[in-house]
């Protein structure tokens, strides 16, 4: 299954996003913390670095990851140039309070009176920028909610201490290359729900926590994990669950939904599905689609014309 979801305002805020590149001293890519790479769009990256900016990444949802797995991200992204990497939650004061402190680090020749720091907030859509932006600013000035793509609009918001800050609509990009990635998206709640199957999302989530986290699924849902696949797990918690259609069959439809709302609410338990050595592998034995390899050649193009 490969999903795809780029809503047509995107490709305005994209737009957006190019034009006032040029007029920030950095950038805060906001990442949902059980998948950071996979929920790191390349666009960001590739305004960030033409123009020189240094990011702090924030692995959001920090609460609800992996801990072991997002040390090794933490560890990952600083060793990467201009680039520092901070772990939290953004519904947590205590640790939204760290970031201005962190922001002003990345850029010591800003923050004065004569040149305030201006920082443009990005990320895929519902990653917790308008819940990071509202703690900031300790008031409610953006639209936060539970479904993907709630922020349609650029604000310019004034911080105090000589910060601005420059909140972003969620931007995907055009063609997910790896299927796997599309998928955990999807089962994090980053694309819309038009988008996707969720029994196929579902499947596929259960046969990531099968491979990682297994003991976790047998205590959440009560049943043995041995010798079953993603198909088989569903069908369990439908089982469990005493979820039935008509006739008596398995409910596969709404047991999947509820495996996506477990996972996503941290009922099953601290969960990452990827860790950059699994990133390294899937990188290693992904070969693109020649259709999609010659859409990224014409990007390319595209953005050497700009």
């Amino acid at each position: 299954m490969s999903i795809q979801w780029f809503p047509g305002h995107m490709n305005a805020a994209r737009k957006k996003a190019e034009e006032s590149m040029e007029k920030v001293d950095m950038v805060i890519e906001v990442l949902d913390g059980r998948i950071p790479q996979a929920s790191s769009n390349p666009m960001i990256e590739r305004l960030r670095t033409f123009r020189q900016r240094p990011a702090l990444k924030i692995l959001n949802k920090a609460d609800l990851a992996d801990p072991a797995a997002t040390k090794e991200w933490i560890a990952h992204y600083n060793r990467q140039k201009d680039v520092h990497a901070v772990a939290l939650s953004c519904k947590k004061p205590a640790d939204v309070a760290k970031i201005p402190q962190l922001c002003i680090k990345l850029a010591p020749h800003r923050g004065t009176p004569l040149k305030p720091l201006r920082i443009m907030i990005m990320g895929i859509p519902n990653v917790g920028k308008s819940t990071l932006m509202n703690a900031l600013l300790k008031k409610r000035v953006a639209k936060v909610g539970d479904e993907p793509a709630v922020t349609k609009t650029q604000q310019r918001l004034y911080l105090g201490n000589n910060i601005i800050l420059i909140d972003t609509p969620g931007l995907m990009w055009p063609k997910i290359e790896h299927p796997s990635d599309g998928l955990m998206l999807a089962a994090s709640h980053a694309i819309g729900t038009n988008a996707i199957i969720e029994e196929e999302v579902a499947v596929f989530l259960a046969e990531q926590l099968l491979a990682r986290y297994a003991p976790l699924l047998a205590a959440r849902y009560g049943f043995a994990t041995e010798g079953i696949d993603g198909v088989a797990v569903v069908e369990g918690i439908a089982k469990r669950r005493g979820y039935r259609q008509k006739g008596g069959e398995p409910d596969f439809e709404k047991a999947a939904h509820t495996l996506l709302l477990d996972y996503r609410s941290g009922a099953i338990g601290r969960i990452s599905l990827e860790t950059p050595a699994s990133r390294v592998e899937l990188l290693a034995n992904y070969q693109p689609p020649a259709s999609l390899a010659l859409a990224e050649n014409e990007e390319d193009d595209e953005d050497e014309a700009r």
